[in-house]
């Protein structure tokens, strides 16, 4: 299943970038080995980030009822209002 990317994703993944931006610009090689590393790792939280903010997101809609919490509002209110009440 794809999922689209979360904000705490696209937060990972830009700080990925700059962290290979910058291991981009170094001279030291070990350094620069370094932040390429990070940089990975930060890559993989980011999809990791994404991956559990769409299964939350998943089981918050499950849990929720038909309509959502403002269509279930409006129901009771409609049924408070007929004659003869229920």
């Amino acid at each position: 299943m794809t999922f689209g990317i979360s904000q705490r994703g696209k937060e990972y993944l830009e700080v990925a970038r700059m962290l290979l931006r910058a291991a981009q610009s170094m001279t030291d090689q070990a350094i620069a080995g370094r932040l390429k590393a990070l940089a990975d790792d930060y890559q993989r939280r980011a999809e990791k980030a994404s991956q559990v903010d769409a299964a939350k997101a998943l089981a918050r809609s499950a849990a929720s009822p038909p309509g959502g919490a403002d269509h279930a509002a409006h129901g009771d209110a409609l049924v408070q209002e007929m004659p003869g009440g229920a």
